[in-house]
């Protein structure tokens, strides 16, 4: 509630006090008289009164009458003489004798002039260049000039004014200002309106003294000095006034003038305060002349003015003036001025002095004193009846505050909360207008219940004894015992039985179910909840209603009042409130019973979860303008992702019920920035109780990509030590840099990337929080750093920046960074992917600039995004599937009705066909990983040209190493580590994976990458016997090949009998196959034998038997063709030669690549067997090398 008022305190408006404290106004009497032209009374004035009426009374002597009458002969007489001892008359008279019509033909020329010069201060026709200052020229000047300064001065103001387009401004005028010649300044002013009214209008005049000081003052003046313009002053300066006046200076002013105006003239106020209602202008006014009217009045036995006035505004026909005047009290309220000053504080304390005038009997003296010192005084209450003549006043000031509360949105105060419950708990008479009271006084009891709430304190008696009910119709004695206990601090021994007559007053007499629950709605939620506020409190009573089902029995709806606890909670969680939203949901989607299922509460709708994170700014610095607490904010996301996860839970039962509840919208989500909430609430663990927990499982089932380990780990990083030292180093050029100038330092990196290192060193030093804004500057130019010559530091450091970003908002960044990193072909067609639509595809990531490829920092981006949406499809497809389960399963019934077992058919179908779909995903992005880790032809021909300049050059090889660091084979070797890294952790999450890439093969060149690079592709010798009994002969070379490797790579006993097992394979093969296919097995797969004998030597002797069944049955093979077998002979011969020539190599490497070119001076014959007899011949050779060798 607000502040208490001041009852016994009058207004004091300084600043007005002190503008007119020198200051005479025309009294209402000396206005009167002027009006009527009452000489009588002129002559009854006194001198300083008489003084401001000379400029009339003097024209009325002096001009022409045009009555003839002898009366007004006499009246003229007596004006003249009274007249004869002013001494001021003989300068009015002077003012009076000057040429106007000269003097109005050089106005309209100045004012033409200054309309061409566009209003500048050029030179003035009507006054010359002047000595002094405006004042001490006027003092110097005779009659005409005097005119004439005060004309010039006037029109400037005018022409202001009438270029300002409505702003108000503050004319800052010597003339006008000066306390010595306001007098005379005020004759001239007189003058000039009466004698050139076409060029003065008087309503242009009193709206341009609206700007300068005394302004009202002077108003009042040339208004008395022609006292028929009254009205139409009033109107002009009404109709050009502010809708809400207490809201700018120029409505103040302009409300104060109009009031010194109807002082002047109080006959006339409330024809003035009909203007202001007619135009709905200025209300502030309006209440200001019915203040005015009320302590002229001082009636106290009926309905005063104020009430009926007010009332009339807010309760009559006129829904025009009834939103002005409600948008008045609201902005009242608002407003931080001294309240001595507002009129609305004004009324406030009016209507309270009312209030408390017709109160039976008050004792307490806390009203109108400082509420510091409420707790001194004693609050004795004193009930006794109401006074019958008071019962009509007492009723009318309840509906004026049922208005002001319900219409107008007045918030009581304590003193005025106090006052009107002691009023409504007042005895009134039995007569027709008592009971008429009493019902006025119980209908706005339950319309405010918050009129009885004890300011302060959060737990009240009325939750208790609601509490309590509730428990009664739940049947919960224990709970209603324990309340008792807990209550009174002591073990008390309660039977439940003695409690049967409590329950049957409670629930039949006191408080029926319906009652409760209609009332639980109204009861006001609890303003900043926490733990630290004990007691029972609203929300344990909505909790056991929502629990019982007790509002959409009844068709209350709850939402609106759930959706203001969670906005109006703060920390340390109160434990209520997570129980609180898990029953809300479940009442939302389980029905109450199958024979209603539409019984269900309404869920929070969208436009009111994103009512919670807008002006939720970014950057930390502005975290402070959040018009939500980050507690809400996480009650808020908790609630929508518990709703989605109990909605796809419970879609089977709800579509036999045939009802389908709406989920919130991907959109929606997408909005809601997850990841820094959890990131904010990971840091208010210990006060947030159980939610930081559930809000992970949540993330966990529904957002898994997340909750990558990668993230959590590098969040680990970012606030670790680390992170402080940095917020340590922060430099204030660092502070300074903003998203404009970072496009600009990429811009510029073509020709100077000195700047843009600087500037992305800088922002390394900044939060994540900090770093947000920088995002999309950061993305839009990321296409850039694809050059060749882009500094590898430069690239570093972005990945770091990324790295960072992703910690606080990683959706939104990926979906920037697949679309800043697409081929120039798409971005010319503008191809811009949502997050949608790389959920629903996430090999959209690989499509990217091929340069990406070879260019490990923003590759290591890309197999980020990679995983993440692999994983985030995972989720989206399992989602859809639950939540469509209902559609595809109907069809499928209804053409196997008749056949046992057969509807569960589709489900299993439909998850199957997922679950494929999801394999065929994973595998095709490993397969385009795979081959992404292939050399071109152009990078297989620079390694080559490299190898062969090393080895021409070993005198100058440390040299030459240097060099080839930063070649494109040390990029290709970096990325080949990335993806095998990626592949590691695909596998170990899922080895059907494994399995399903490796019974697909890629290129056996990357067996040795994949070997040596992914720790977990052991778990291949699981399956490598299935391989081998698979028909195709690619998946049998392959798993040989595969197997060579990693008999090398893992030397198990696994392996030793996988290999027997291939050899055996093998020596199978060999008897079905054709001469072809014999070929075309054993031609790959014989050297795999050499890795067998060098990782278990055991295996010599069966590896010896196969060769010799190989060689036997090509050799037989040719024989049997009449061949002539001369080529295997003279083969023979010549390596036979060659071995006595050559001892054996002690480099196997060297040894065999001196075989491999002497293979190549021997002729070559094309007959597959005999080419297939020299491979057994160089995989003998191999294999004595090695024993020899030892390696």
């Amino acid at each position: 509630m607000d502040g208490g008022i001041v009852a016994n305190q009058e207004p004091v408006p300084s600043a007005k006090m002190a503008e007119f404290a020198c200051l005479q106004f025309v009294s209402s009497f000396a206005f009167e008289a002027m009006q009527k032209v009452d000489v009588v009374k002129l002559a009854a004035l006194s001198d300083p009164e008489l003084r401001l009426l000379l400029p009339c009374l003097v024209r009325m002597a002096l001009c022409a009458p045009a009555d003839q009458s002898e009366a007004w002969a006499q009246d003229k007489k007596l004006i003249l003489r009274l007249l004869s001892g002013v001494e001021a008359v003989n300068s009015i008279v002077a003012l009076l004798s000057v040429d106007f019509h000269a003097l109005e033909q050089d106005a309209t020329k100045e004012q033409q002039l200054r309309h061409k010069l566009g209003g500048a201060n050029g030179e003035s026709i009507l006054v010359s260049q002047l000595q002094h200052g405006l004042a001490l020229e006027f003092e110097h000047s005779d009659s005409p000039r005097r005119l004439r300064l005060a004309l010039s001065e006037l029109l400037v103001i005018m022409n202001k004014l009438s270029d300002s387009n409505g702003e108000f401004f503050m004319k800052s005028s010597e003339l006008f200002e000066s306390p010595v010649y306001l007098d005379e300044v005020a004759d001239v002013l007189c003058i000039l309106q009466a004698e050139l009214p076409s060029l003065l209008p008087i309503t242009e005049v009193a709206e341009a003294l609206l700007h300068v000081r005394n302004g009202s003052w002077f108003m009042c003046l040339l208004v008395a000095n022609v006292p028929d313009s009254f009205n139409e002053v009033c109107r002009g300066l009404i109709k050009n006034g502010e809708r809400q006046d207490e809201e700018s200076v120029g409505g103040r002013r302009r409300t104060e003038a109009l009031r010194q105006l109807c002082k002047m003239n109080p006959s006339q106020a409330l024809n003035v305060r009909a203007m202001v209602v007619e135009e709905c202008h200025l209300p502030g006014l309006g209440v200001a002349l019915t203040l005015d009217q009320c302590k002229n009045d001082g009636s106290e036995d009926t309905v005063t003015d104020l009430v009926s006035f007010v009332s009339g505004l807010l309760l009559g026909t006129n829904a025009k003036v009834r939103t002005w005047f409600g948008m008045f009290i609201r902005n009242g309220q608002q407003h931080k001025r001294e309240r001595s000053s507002s009129v609305l504080w004004q009324m406030r304390r009016q209507l309270l002095l009312e209030l408390m005038a017709i109160l039976p009997m008050v004792s307490s003296g806390r009203i109108g004193e400082d509420t510091a010192d409420t707790d001194m005084e004693p609050n004795i209450s004193v009930y006794s009846a109401l006074k019958e003549e008071n019962v009509v006043k007492a009723s009318a000031l309840l509906r004026l505050y049922c208005a002001l509360m319900g219409i107008a949105g007045l918030k009581p105060t304590d003193e005025e909360a106090e006052q009107l419950l002691q009023l409504m708990t007042s005895r009134p008479p039995a007569t027709p207008a008592g009971v008429r009271f009493v019902s006025l006084s119980f209908c706005m009891l339950l319309a405010f219940p918050s009129l009885v709430s004890t300011t302060g304190v959060s737990a009240s008696f009325g939750e208790m004894l609601l509490l309590v009910a509730m428990y009664f119709h739940s049947n919960q004695l224990s709970a209603i015992i324990d309340l008792v206990c807990s209550t009174l601090g002591m073990k008390i021994a309660i039977k439940p039985s003695s409690l049967n007559r409590m329950k049957t007053i409670f629930t039949q007499e006191i408080f029926t179910e319906q009652v409760v629950t209609a009332h639980a709605v109204r009861v006001p939620v609890t303003n900043n909840l926490s733990a630290s506020i004990i007691g029972f409190l609203p929300i344990h009573c909505i909790y056991q209603l929502l629990r019982s089902r007790a509002f959409t029995k009844h068709k209350v709806s709850i939402k609106d009042w759930i959706y203001r606890q969670m906005c109006e909670t703060t920390t340390p969680l109160h434990p209520q409130l997570i129980p609180l939203i898990d029953a809300y949901i479940n009442s939302i989607l389980t029905p109450a019973s199958k024979a209603n299922p539409e019984a269900t509460n309404q869920p929070i709708t969208e436009q009111e979860v994103l009512n919670v994170f807008n002006g939720l700014t970014w950057g930390e610095n502005n975290r402070c303008r959040q018009k939500h607490s980050i507690t809400a904010q996480l009650l808020v996301l908790y609630y929508t992702l518990s709703y989605e996860e109990t909605l796809l839970a419970n879609v089977k039962p709800l579509a036999a019920v045939q009802k389908k509840p709406k989920s919130y919208s991907a959109a929606l989500m997408d909005q809601i920035p997850i990841k820094y909430l959890i990131r904010q609430a990971q840091g208010l663990q210990q006060e947030l109780g159980g939610l930081h927990s559930a809000l992970l499982r949540l993330l966990a089932t529904n957002y898994p990509h997340l909750c990558m380990v990668d993230d959590w780990m590098c969040e680990e990083e970012v606030t670790g030590t680390e992170a402080l030292l940095s917020r340590m180093l922060l430099t204030s050029r660092a502070k300074h840099h903003t998203p404009k100038k970072l496009q600009e330092a990429f811009q510029l990196a073509s020709t100077n990337y000195t700047q843009l290192m600087q500037t992305l060193e800088d922002l390394t030093l900044l939060s994540a929080s900090e770093l947000i804004p920088f995002a999309e500057a950061l993305m839009l130019d990321l296409y850039r750093l694809l050059d060749a010559d882009v500094p590898r530091r430069i690239l570093q450091t972005v990945n770091q920046l990324w790295m960072l970003l992703n910690t606080v908002m990683p959706r939104r960044l990926w979906v920037m960074t697949v679309n800043a990193l697409q081929p120039k072909t798409k971005l010319l067609r503008q191809q811009k992917y949502t997050q949608n639509d790389l959920m629903i595809d996430p090999l959209i990531v690989l499509r990217c600039d091929r340069r990406v490829y070879r260019c490990p920092p923003l590759m290591d981006i890309t197999l980020h995004m990679l995983n993440g949406y692999l994983l985030a499809s995972k989720a989206y497809l399992s989602a859809h599937l639950k939540e469509n389960v209902d559609h595809d399963s109907k069809p499928y019934q209804n053409n196997t009705m008749g056949v046992v077992g057969q509807p569960e058919a589709p489900e299993v179908t439909r998850e199957e066909l997922k679950n494929a779909l999801l394999s065929a995903q994973d595998s095709a992005a490993i397969q385009i990983l795979l081959e992404i880790c292939l050399l071109t032809d152009e990078e297989r021909s620079h390694s080559a040209g490299k190898f062969l300049k090393l080895q021409d050059q070993t005198d100058n090889l440390s040299e030459s190493l240097e060099n080839t660091q930063a070649t494109l084979l040390s990029n290709v070797r970096e990325v080949q580590c990335l993806i095998c890294c990626l592949l590691h952790q695909m596998f170990i999450a899922d080895p059907n994976i494994a399995k399903l890439v490796h019974f697909q093969g890629y290129p056996s060149e990357l067996l040795p990458l994949t070997v040596a690079g992914i720790p977990s592709i052991h778990i291949c010798l699981d399956f490598i016997p299935e391989l081998l009994a698979q028909p195709q002969l690619e998946k049998q070379i392959f798993a040989i090949q595969l197997l060579a490797h990693l008999c090398i790579q893992y030397a198990l006993p696994k392996s030793l009998s996988v290999a027997r097992l291939s050899i055996n394979v093998m020596g199978t093969v060999l008897t079905v196959l054709t001469q072809a296919k014999r070929f075309a097995f054993f031609m790959p797969t014989l050297p795999c034998l050499v890795s067998f004998c060098r990782a278990f030597p055991p295996l010599y002797d069966d590896v010896t038997s196969l060769l010799i069944q190989t060689g036997q049955v090509c050799a037989s093979h040719v024989a049997t063709q009449a061949q002539d077998i001369d080529p295997i002979i003279k083969r023979l011969k010549y390596l036979k030669e060659k071995t006595e020539v050559t001892p054996p190599d002690r480099n196997c490497s060297a040894g065999l690549e001196k075989t491999k070119k002497s293979e190549t001076t021997v002729p070559e014959c094309l007959d597959p067997d005999v080419l297939l007899c020299q491979r057994v011949e160089a995989t003998f050779l191999e294999i004595i090398n090695t024993a020899v060798v030892g390696v």
